[in-house]
């Protein structure tokens, strides 16, 4: 009996209502057992409806059936209990689906929950115990339970990927080292995780200031959508008071106007909703990225890390959107002016000014004069290609003839933003970009990175015609509240085309030079005292402030 009793499993001999070894057992006329006490408080719960059923099967009995204890189940179960049954691993020891097995398990396989790096396998708390009891065993490396072990192991050796070849890119065993890559670039998987980690947290916080960056445009964006209709509710209210007071003879340019305010207010609206769109989408993908760098960075897979790494941290492709500057001064100013001269001049001058609010009404956008690649830029007051272009400080750029008729008019302020009119310096263009840095002292700073390439001079230079020599250069910035004041005004002052210029030197060709703001390249000189109240300085004397 004893030895049949080591074949059985405790589940066959448990309650299904309590899990425990049957107490009285009790067979229902369907032939399932149960507790007396449990089957009795199961149904006194159908009292009620006079309806009583089996829990396992549900097959229905009516009247309640009559219980009476199975006693040679009875009997079978307090053997069991004497002669001690073999417990079966409860349930939730049991492998399932995404969990790691243990190797040594022959039937049922249950759930591991150590790895041993040096036996290549996988154990149960059971099979475990070895490790823990056995002295040579003990010098093991257990890990966490490992799913894909094999991975693990060097296909060529057999052995434990150990070391990264950082000539190969590639996790190897220590036999590779001697004979595949030998001569190799080689370092302990440890040493390359920290190298590595410390990438991953610049690539993060790049990242991190990206999404910050769109989320900031797309605040600003969807303020400039509202201002926009508020401008053109205003500007429609306004037209139509003043064409009112107007002649009969103008009532069909009256609703001209009418229609261009509302084509542009739509067009205006729709483009910006479309890159409303494109904007969440970007940081969508911005947001998954970083989830995924923060899930990477705290994996204690070493090889998934390493594997993962380098798809995970290349940055967004040339696709997405480029970086978009917002008029937060969105109005039909232009038109209502325009109107209300209109109704001054009368009808001798009509055809002349419908003419100046179509043309103004082109004007106004959310972006100014953006263009889509490939569009030639024009000017927002004549509509035609630009000639002899004069960008102002706010970055919209008009043909030289029609900013100069319309400052005479309307005074020195932007036909499309109405900003204070202040022409850009004379810096090439390029590029500008921004990051953080932890040097090996472990301060943090601000760093940023201008690529100005070479061209060829305008007629602002000293040499127009000739070729220029472009700049890579690099700035240092504390990251303090003062520091970032800097970084803030730098970019404005790189917008409006002031922190460089071209220089006539003694060699072949001339080059760009910083247009005399201070700059440090390394931590020691950023670090002094009065640096950056020098750098203010220097931006105030330009307009920066």
């Amino acid at each position: 009996m004893a030895q049949a009793v080591g074949l059985l499993d405790q589940d066959q001999f448990s309650c299904s209502i309590c899990l425990d070894l049957l107490k009285d057992p009790v067979a229902i006329p369907c032939g399932h057992s149960y507790c007396l006490g449990c089957i009795k408080g199961c149904w006194n719960q159908d009292d009620h409806t006079g309806v009583y059923s089996c829990p396992q099967c549900r097959q229905i009995f009516w009247p309640r059936p009559i219980l009476n204890k199975n006693t040679m189940l009875a009997e079978v179960v307090e053997k069991l209990k004497k002669t001690g049954l073999q417990a079966a691993p409860p349930a939730q020891c049991y492998a399932g689906s995404g969990d790691v097995e243990c190797d040594v398990c022959t039937e049922r396989k249950c759930k591991a929950i150590k790895s041993c790096l040096v036996c290549l396998a996988s154990y149960c708390e059971t099979h475990l115990q070895p490790h823990y009891e056995s002295p040579p065993l003990k010098k093991h490396k257990l890990v966490k339970a490992i799913g894909n072990l094999q991975e693990k192991i060097c296909s060529h050796h057999d052995k434990l990927l150990e070391i990264y070849c950082r000539t190969d890119e590639q996790c190897i065993c220590y036999l590779c080292t001697v004979e595949e890559h030998r001569g190799h670039d080689a370092v302990s998987l440890a040493t390359e995780i920290t190298e590595k980690q410390t990438q991953l947290v610049g690539t993060q916080g790049k990242f991190q200031q990206r999404i910050q960056e769109r989320e900031k445009e797309l605040q600003d964006l969807r303020q400039a959508v509202q201002s926009l209709k508020r401008s053109a509710q205003a500007a429609v209210e306004d037209s139509e008071r003043i064409f009112t007071e107007l002649i009969c003879s103008i009532k069909r340019r009256h609703s001209e106007v009418k229609e261009l305010i509302r084509d542009q207010e739509k067009a205006a609206v729709s483009r910006a909703e479309g890159l409303l769109e494109r904007l969440e989408q970007e940081i969508a993908e911005l947001r998954r990225r970083d989830a995924e760098l923060e899930q990477l960075s705290h994996t204690e897979d070493h090889i998934h890390f390493l594997q993962s790494f380098k798809s995970l941290c290349v940055p967004p492709g040339p696709g997405d959107l480029p970086s978009i500057t917002i008029n937060p001064h969105i109005s039909f100013e232009t038109v209502r002016k325009y109107v209300s001269e209109l109704n001054e001049r009368l009808e001798d001058a009509c055809k002349e000014e419908t003419s100046m609010i179509s043309k103004a009404g082109r004007a106004v956008g959310i972006y100014g004069c953006f263009t889509e690649t490939g569009e030639v830029e024009a000017c927002p007051l004549c509509m035609e290609p630009l000639q002899k272009k004069q960008r102002l400080k706010c970055a919209h750029a008009f043909c030289a003839a029609c900013l100069e008729r319309f400052v005479e008019r309307l005074g020195l302020q932007c036909p499309v933003c109405l900003k204070a009119l202040r022409v850009l310096g004379d810096q090439p263009e390029g590029e500008m970009m921004q990051g953080w840095c932890r040097n090996f002292a472990g301060h943090t700073y601000f760093h940023i990175t201008y690529n100005i390439p070479r061209g060829i001079q305008m007629e602002t230079h000293p040499n127009p015609g000739k070729p220029f020599i472009g700049t890579q250069s690099l700035t240092i910035l504390p990251i303090t509240p003062e520091g970032e004041e800097v970084l803030n005004l730098l970019v404005r002052a790189f917008d409006q085309k002031l922190v460089f210029t071209v220089a006539a030197t003694d060699e072949e060709e001339d080059r760009v030079v910083f247009n005399g703001i201070p700059n440090a390249e390394g931590w020691f000189e950023c670090g002094q005292p009065g640096f950056l109240q020098k750098v203010k300085a220097a931006l105030r004397a330009k307009g920066i402030q």
